[in-house]
């Protein structure tokens, strides 16, 4: 069988298992969700071993270390995913629930009800724990998923698959509910894309090049998880100490996720006395740090910033630095070379703070606080199917509301339109 063949077969079952999965009851996903966290916990030795060849294979292709990091899984990591899935299965259904029902003036009762979306494909690189997250709410919302990771990531997958599809089955969902392409050449993509008709809405996660041919060549609605051209800026008025904990929490804490820090931004009234500091900490914790001209000034032996680097995702720890003269050319910097992601201001003054929150144009605003935070699980939704930078349907972390449209549903008593 081709590989178009297989993926064609495979969407088809996933539509089957979608119509059976769109009126499961809650008690039986919340017990597949379940049930996959205790054999993802009693194969938790297995899964890090399969992971292991994935990390050596990645190492002796001299891959960077932020990419080794997002691919490499361990007894935290695995405990995450376990936690995210109990998580989940503790959060409310939001299929069939009813929003706006209201009374028209000839008696018909109108409202939206949430539905599932129907089959969700998803496109990812290199993180394992995708795999975990993005079934668990795809089947939570009353969706079938197809999931596509890279070949990077190809046997931790597996072995992640494997307890996941065990879990649904012991929970009596349709066979179909959660598929896995194996197949980790590129025509495996570019069949799924094209599923118009049995796949609904794909959602591509990785690296800007994957992103692109999926939203070019997709005969299928796509939310893009796009890069996080992330920037926090330091205001005139900021309380230094707080600016200093930010920045590096949002560039170090873990620099290979779409959330870091890749820009900073500094009021150039405070920069000769934030900067030095904040740049010896930086260095010691090993980034590296490429600054504009004032920035060069202030602290010597930087490497100057093209405007390369500020319209670039690094994943790593590499961070640009620029002086500005106040808020309004912070903000003018974010909206050119941002991607819509996550971005933060440091102030204490409220108006500058309400300014930021209102012309920045990015998907998650932030006012004192790391865009580390920028994440399903900080967010409440358990975990996240992607962070949509994208404006329809759904924009920052997607969650269960996200994964569902809606219908509307007229209750009357024999009106007629006149």
């Amino acid at each position: 069988m081709s590989v178009i063949d297989d993926v064609k077969k495979m969407a088809g079952a996933a539509k089957g298992a979608s119509r059976v999965l769109a009126l499961a009851s809650l008690k039986s996903k919340d017990r597949a969700l379940t049930r996959a966290a205790e054999i993802i916990k009693k194969s938790s030795g297995s899964i890090v071993r399969e992971n292991n060849k994935d990390v050596k294979s990645a190492k002796s292709k001299r891959m960077p270390k932020a990419f080794i990091d997002r691919l490499t899984l361990n007894p935290s990591r695995i405990g995450g995913m376990i936690s995210s899935l109990k998580k989940i299965a503790e959060l409310s259904d939001v299929v069939g629930r009813v929003d706006n029902m209201h009374r028209m003036p000839n008696g018909l009762w109108i409202g939206k009800e949430r539905v599932p979306i129907g089959v969700i494909g998803i496109v990812y690189e290199s993180r394992p724990n995708v795999t975990v997250d993005c079934a668990a709410l795809c089947v939570k919302s009353g969706n079938s998923v197809i999931l596509r990771g890279g070949s990077e990531s190809i046997n931790s997958n597996i072995a992640l698959f494997k307890c996941l599809k065990q879990a649904f089955k012991e929970a009596g969902l349709p066979e179909g509910a959660v598929n896995i392409i194996t197949h980790t050449g590129r025509e495996a993509v570019r069949a799924l894309i094209r599923m118009k008709g049995l796949v609904d809405l794909v959602i591509p996660r990785g690296g800007e090049s994957l992103i692109n041919e999926v939203s070019r060549y997709s005969k299928v609605p796509v939310i893009r998880h796009y890069k996080g051209i992330c920037h926090v800026y330091v205001d005139e008025s900021a309380d230094l100490n707080m600016a200093e904990k930010i920045a590096i929490n949002a560039k170090v804490q873990r620099p290979g996720v779409c959330n870091a820090m890749e820009t900073l931004l500094v009021h150039k009234e405070i920069a000769a006395r934030f900067l030095p500091s904040l740049i010896k900490k930086l260095k010691d914790a090993g980034c590296e740090i490429r600054g504009c001209d004032v920035t060069r000034h202030i602290v010597k032996g930087i490497k100057k910033a093209s405007e390369k680097d500020w319209r670039t995702e690094y994943l790593d720890l590499i961070l640009s630095i620029k002086v500005v003269s106040d808020i309004s050319e912070a903000i003018e910097h974010i909206n050119k070379f941002g991607s819509s992601h996550s971005e933060a201001i440091v102030t204490e003054d409220y108006g500058n703070a309400n300014r930021f929150l209102k012309e920045i144009d990015s998907a998650c605003v932030y006012v004192n606080a790391s865009t580390r935070f920028t994440d399903g699980g900080e967010f409440g939704m358990g975990a996240e199917i992607g962070i949509s930078t994208d404006r329809l349907h759904a924009r920052g972390p997607m969650g269960l509301e996200e994964l569902t449209t809606y219908k509307y549903i007229i209750l009357g008593d024999g009106q007629v339109r006149k």
